[in-house]
């Protein structure tokens, strides 16, 4: 691997932070990654890694630990809240990994982290530096942590999630907005759940004013769940708060009984409430950019933001694998014209599943089935979400490099 002359500060040390420092550990970028915390820790809970996130961690190097610890669900599945009724069943597993040649994985948060950790050179991870100050000069950024280091490099990114440091020094303080709903979201052991007979697919259960979703992680040892239902309103933006399984069970009270049966098995549950943020006009100022949730926090509604956070990292990487250190402003602003637009259109379409999947009984719900009944299996309609490479960019987007 050749080195370039570019040195790069990453702020997080999340999956969105980790995945970038590896992408650009392989593109010859000099990269080290700040985490305020003193250990890696992830709550408890699961994701999906679509076809286009898997692409990048396998490139990585990862396959084989996503094999280990992940789950290829068969399907989709979409139901009906109350008798269970299939409203769209499309194939995944070799179907998905057929049409875009990488697997679609179901796997516990820690367990992704913890791959990546693995793959990342310790001595290039940094814990315990809660970034404090930042500085940018014309040729480099200095930053300073609570722990009294100080660092100059020629690039800096904030992967410093939803609550960023490195957003808020660049563009000021942001007022999320509640978006009206909440969600109780945990794991459940699945030898407790046998008597259901579980298929291995992400079922969604849309209804009233709420939906379910729940799939399998850790080689089908824990069942994932989120339930998110619409509550008037909430005064704090937290992963960690804990939630009643009572009120959990309460909310659901007339659901099909195996969404009852899921939950009756539930020891803990967390209560997350769901915000979400304008589209950023800009990403980057000068030598300094955002990734993930820092710049496109979206409702986890398409299963996409860590995905997101994982292209934005293989996009990133590209475009500074072919400058110099005085290149960098111009590198990240075409990482930013590159990656804003599908950001931006995902966080959209996010937002709109809220509405689709809580619709009351009625007409509106009638033709939203009817015309999840006429979907296809055909994935070429994905082809735009699951097909793309954010570690390719084609020859015309390099117009202008060096200017």
């Amino acid at each position: 691997m050749t080195r370039n002359e570019v040195s790069m500060a990453v702020i997080g040390g999340g999956i969105g932070g980790l995945a970038a420092g590896l992408s650009l550990l392989r593109a010859g970028v000099d990269v080290h990654v700040y985490e305020q915390s003193r250990g890696l820790s992830e709550v408890g809970a699961g994701i999906q890694v679509s076809p286009n996130a898997s692409r990048v961690l396998h490139r990585l190097g990862l396959a084989e630990a996503l094999a280990m610890s992940g789950v290829k669900p068969v399907a989709w599945h979409q139901r009906r809240w109350d008798d269970g009724r299939t409203l769209l069943r499309t194939p995944l597993g070799e179907d998905i990994e057929a049409a875009f040649g990488f697997p679609h994985y179901q796997i516990h948060r820690a367990d992704l982290l913890d791959a990546l950790a693995g793959a990342f050179p310790a001595e290039r991870f940094h814990a315990g530096h809660r970034l404090t100050r930042l500085a940018e000069h014309e040729d480099h950024v200095e930053a300073e942590f609570e722990s009294g280091t100080h660092i100059g490099v020629d690039a800096l990114v904030g992967a410093d999630g939803i609550h960023s440091t490195v957003r808020c020094s660049r563009f000021g303080p942001d007022i999320p907005h509640y978006t009206g709903c909440v969600a109780y979201r945990g794991l459940v052991p699945a030898d407790r759940l046998a008597h259901l007979d579980l298929e291995v697919t992400a079922q969604i259960w849309m209804g009233p004013g709420k939906h379910f979703v729940h799939y399998f992680v850790q080689n089908r040892r824990l069942l994932n769940f989120i339930a998110v239902i619409e509550q008037d309103s909430w005064t704090r933006e937290s992963w960690t708060d804990q939630g009643e399984v009572a009120d959990a069970l309460a909310a659901f009270a007339g659901w099909h009984p195996q969404i009852r049966g899921i939950l009756e098995g539930v020891d803990k549950t967390f209560l997350w409430a769901l915000f979400d943020r304008k589209p950023l006009a800009r990403w980057s100022v000068g030598r300094v950019t955002l990734l993930g949730d820092a710049c496109h926090a979206m409702l986890p509604f398409m299963a996409q933001g860590a995905a997101q956070a994982i292209e934005d990292g293989a996009t990133l990487a590209v475009c500074l694998s072919k400058v110099d250190a005085r290149d960098v402003p111009d590198a990240l602003r075409r990482y930013e014209t590159l990656r804003q637009p599908r950001a931006s259109r995902i966080q959209a379409l996010s937002a709109k599943n809220k509405t689709r999947f809580h619709l009351p009984d009625g007409p509106d719900q009638e033709e939203r089935d009817a015309e999840l009944a006429r979907g296809t299996t055909d994935w070429s309609s994905s082809a735009w979400l699951y097909g793309h490479d954010a570690g390719v960019i084609e020859p015309a987007s390099w117009c202008g490099a060096g200017e």
